[in-house]
């Protein structure tokens, strides 16, 4: 226990993250397509998902009731632009609502323009592998700061464009499926650089001091065998390929080679940002191994001995690793930008390591503060259970447990933990108290 409380600064960030997909429903994108042929691991379809689309409201309430200052989501670019050139304005009015919905609450919303989902259309004419893909980007992130701009200016142009194109170029995992194509992910990467540096210059034309970032996904390689040479390798080239490619490119301009055989030239994106966003999960283990070209030779395991949160489908979800927090943010500094953890959390449908999680996260989010790193931010993932992609249904993130027949909401034990740091503005006796209270149950 800390002696002290540890408190933030007054304008900090708290916030929970969420993507249309995985709550609205009844979306008719790449990936609604994706799961209708059973190519998800579970199985499972998004179906409604949370009934954002028919009631987003509900949960913003649970938002207000928690004290959350701040909410971040995702506009579905396959309702606003169904056809190409051709913008549903019901939609873009749907929209509307629900950031005036989180205004009159109180809370900011922050804008991610692509998480994941392509229109058909896009998809079916190669989406982010063709050289015209950044015009098609931008046109829709214009039509959106066009009729969104006056309630938002913070936006997220790309969710994770590292998982995006590794797991659907790399492990076949994402659609489109492909495997072991390691030039056509890194030219996926590429395209999605120069698509969010149009986005980029586009909203700051459109908007008087809008702030433009996008967000990667950051996971800790750690060599298995700290002695071995070649674990150290392997996991050296993980995290140069997954945590360092798009920040590189946002500094430099470039990828390091061999990466940059297949990008081409990246000079327009260098120095696209106004914040950098982190999605930080976990903590994996790497032993060189030839049988595993898809992830450059490197074997990924999670110890059984590890904190971790419950399992995958195929595989352990990871290991639930505070200290990721403080390692991404020294390494997101180097661009000397505001940084935002954007997404946080566990697949924990008991509760059972999440309080301690949330608690030990915000104990490294105030270090890094009192080392000087300018951390704005946090966004817990997630509000509510939702649609886990691959996953499906089966992996619980949420701070209120979703029952998918009765739409009902139930608190988690974590609710009250998170609810009292937010209301604290930090970690104090009651926030304690309140994890306390969760470890026993």
């Amino acid at each position: 226990m800390p002696e002290q409380p540890l408190i933030f600064p007054a304008d900090f960030l708290w916030g929970v993250s969420t993507s249309a997909h995985q709550v609205e429903g009844n979306n008719h994108n790449q990936w609604s397509q994706w799961e209708a042929v059973g190519n998800t691991a579970s199985g499972d379809q998004s179906g409604i998902a949370c009934d954002w689309w028919n009631n987003a409201e509900r949960d913003f309430d649970l938002a207000r009731e928690l004290g959350l200052n701040a909410l971040r989501l995702s506009v579905e670019w396959s309702r606003i632009e169904p056809e190409p050139d051709k913008f549903d304005v019901n939609a873009i009015e749907r929209y509307r609502e629900m950031l005036s919905g989180l205004h009159q609450r109180g809370i900011k919303p922050l804008i991610t323009l692509h998480h994941f989902t392509n229109p058909i259309w896009f998809e079916e004419a190669g989406g982010f592998l063709t050289a015209d893909s950044k015009a098609q980007f931008e046109k829709f992130v214009r039509r959106v700061v066009e009729d969104l701009g006056d309630l938002c200016d913070t936006w997220v142009t790309f969710n994770e464009p590292n998982v995006y194109s590794t797991l659907g170029y790399l492990v076949g995992e994402f659609p489109p499926g492909q495997r072991s194509q390691l030039g056509t992910t890194v030219t996926v990467l590429a395209n999605i650089a120069r698509a969010h540096a149009c986005a980029y210059r586009a909203i700051h034309e459109l908007q008087p001091h809008p702030r433009v970032g996008w967000t990667d996904n950051y996971i800790v390689f750690e060599p298995a065998n700290s002695q071995s040479r070649l674990d150290r390798m392997v996991a050296a080239a993980q995290h140069h390929l997954f945590n360092l490619s798009f920040l590189r490119v946002i500094e430099r301009g470039s990828l390091v080679f061999p990466f940059n055989l297949f990008s081409g030239d990246l000079e327009e994106a260098k120095g696209s940002c106004d914040f950098v966003g982190l999605n930080v999960y976990n903590r994996a283990y790497v032993r060189f191994d030839l049988k595993f070209p898809a992830s450059l030779f490197g074997h990924i395991f999670i110890p059984d001995d590890v904190p971790q949160g419950d399992p995958g489908i195929d595989h352990p979800y990871g290991e639930a690793y505070p200290h990721a927090i403080y390692l991404a943010a020294q390494n997101a500094a180097q661009l000397k930008k505001p940084i935002y953890i954007l997404e946080n959390g566990v697949p924990d449908a008991q509760d059972r390591i999440r309080p301690w999680l949330i608690t030990n996260v915000v104990r490294e989010m105030h270090a890094l503060i009192q080392e000087g790193i300018d951390l704005r931010g946090y966004f817990h993932w997630s509000l509510v259970d939702n649609f886990e992609w691959s996953e499906g249904w089966r992996l619980r993130f949420g701070l209120y447990a979703l029952d998918r027949e009765t739409q009902r909401r139930t608190p988690r034990l974590s609710a009250q933990l998170y609810s009292a740091i937010v209301k604290a503005n930090g970690l104090t006796e009651e926030a304690l108290a309140a994890q306390a209270t969760s470890n026993r149950a």
